[in-house]
């Protein structure tokens, strides 16, 4: 009975140790999330090497209809060449999971960059939903905005016009663009977090 008692406690012990602690949640004002991400070319991406430049991460899936209204419209690889241009490093994550909407392989995802004329710094997969869930990324698109200190100053929304309608991206205020302003005019972002929508994200 005693030996029981003592197997008991050490797998009790054990599942204790093995737990793991809850990632806090990104919040705008802190430091983004640190991450390693693999991209297209099998390069590695590093948060922390990037460091000294600004950094947009963008959630995507070509299959979602909200994704499609902004890349068919050219709205999404316009505002990746404002970016990139502005001195910005550009990363576009897949976190669809095998078997999942969205899932492509490096070869697709870069003959969707191309068919697109999209215009992303690299194309990150992350396909187990590591940096995905790092961030609480949650739809397609999902858009952050990370400062040169390594800063998470915008979350949220691409524009205010969650509808799958490209008429609407002429009249939308586009959060992204807003924040990039704010930034190059030496102003705190004036929105630094709004809701994001589209599809979720097919973990």
């Amino acid at each position: 009975m005693f030996r029981l008692s003592i197997i008991a406690t050490g797998i009790a012990l054990a599942t204790l140790l093995s737990v793991q602690p809850a990632q806090a949640a990104p919040e705008a004002g802190k430091p983004a999330p640190a991450f390693t991400g693999t991209d297209t070319a099998g390069k590695t991406w590093d948060l922390a090497q990037l460091k000294g430049q600004p950094v947009i991460l963008e959630w995507t899936n070509h299959d979602c209809p909200y994704v499609k209204k902004h890349y068919e419209s050219g709205n999404m690889q316009a505002l990746q060449k404002e970016a990139t241009d502005a001195g910005y490093t550009w990363l576009s994550v897949i976190s669809s999971a095998p078997g999942k909407q969205g899932h492509v392989s490096p070869a697709q995802a870069d003959q969707l960059t191309e068919s697109r004329s999209a215009a992303p710094s690299a194309v990150l997969l992350d396909p187990e939903g590591i940096i995905g869930r790092s961030y609480g990324a949650r739809t397609t698109p999902h858009m952050f905005v990370i400062d040169e200190q390594g800063i998470l100053v915008y979350m949220g929304g691409i524009d205010d016009r969650p509808t799958t309608d490209p008429a609407d991206v002429a009249g939308a205020e586009n959060y992204v663009r807003l924040a990039m302003a704010d930034r190059a005019a030496g102003r705190p972002v004036s929105k630094p977090v709004t809701r994001p929508y589209g599809c979720s994200v097919k973990y």
